[in-house]
């Protein structure tokens, strides 16, 4: 079955070097298109910035990068290589530096927009997409906590919850996984209730942290 990694959503940070302001962001990429358009609004909105280094890789499609000024290879492969060691991808990321007037040499720049880069991903997060089996659980509340508990060891994602008389919680599971949460969810509550398959959906979902 074929699985791959994308930001979970935008994440932004700030590295201050030597004087000189680093701005990480990273943002989800669909296509080419919409790399090109995220780094184009990062140059306007930071006009004034000296270098607007940027890197995107694409699922299905090209991978760029650029250094924007920046002496060569110590900007856009650096921060291309964070994606890449991540399994990162679909993703387009934008650092900006605000120079501070004193020179970093070339060690200093890959080391700094690595970690501009990798902090920006950090806080963007990291999402599986692959195929995943419905489930919806009702149960008491005093298991919602279990249910949690026994979604996240299977390596799953609890969803939205809904608050009545009893809790439901609906979760995703590996599709290969599903016999197993089912049966656990039966175990746990001593056949008391089950978790009901609502089907199975090709999307992305937070992956768990290790």
């Amino acid at each position: 079955m074929t699985e791959y990694l994308i930001p979970t959503g935008e994440g932004e940070s700030e590295l201050v070097e030597k004087r000189s302001r680093f701005l990480g962001h990273v943002w989800r990429a669909a296509s080419e298109e919409e790399a090109r358009r995220r780094i184009e609004e990062t140059r306007k909105t930071h006009y004034d910035a000296r270098h607007n280094c940027w890197c995107y890789l694409l699922k299905d499609g090209p991978v760029r990068y650029s250094d924007d000024g920046e002496p060569q290879g110590t900007a856009g492969q650096p921060m291309l290589n964070v994606f890449q060691r991540e399994g990162v991808t679909d993703a387009v990321c934008v650092v900006t530096r605000y120079f501070g007037g004193v020179l970093l040499g070339a060690g200093g720049l890959v080391r700094a927009y690595t970690q501009a880069a990798k902090s920006a991903l950090d806080a963007a997060g990291i999402s599986v997409v692959r195929r995943w089996a419905e489930f919806a659980v009702t149960c008491p509340y005093p298991f919602l906590e279990r249910v949690r508990q026994e979604t996240a060891a299977l390596g799953g994602a609890v969803g939205e919850t809904e608050y009545a008389d009893q809790v439901t919680v609906h979760a995703l599971l590996p599709e290969e996984l599903k016999e197993a949460f089912a049966a656990r969810i039966t175990e746990l509550s001593a056949g008391k209730f089950s978790a009901a398959e609502a089907g199975t959906v090709l999307r992305d979902a937070p992956r768990k942290k290790v």
